[in-house]
């Protein structure tokens, strides 16, 4: 119980976004919500890098080779 309080009075001690990112960490431990939400985000967003793998090599195997980009030419302005 004294560490409970403990802990209280050093979350209301630190900054805002200290206090922040330590209720981020203690959500994260158990099986809330709010780590399931997060773990199904992560799930999408590498999901989503995949695509745009795929979606590249669908582009390379068409082509045959990776294309060149197009080099810009200087103009002098006077």
């Amino acid at each position: 119980m004294a560490e409970e309080k403990n802990e209280t009075v050093n979350e209301q001690m630190i900054c805002p976004i200290g206090r922040l990112f330590l209720k981020l960490e203690k959500a994260s431990r158990r099986k809330s919500k709010f780590a399931k939400h997060l773990s199904r985000s992560q799930i999408e967003l590498l999901k989503a890098v995949r695509y745009l793998i795929d979606e590249k090599i669908e582009d390379l195997e068409k082509t045959g080779q990776p294309q060149e980009k197009k080099k810009s030419t200087p103009i002098n302005v006077e």
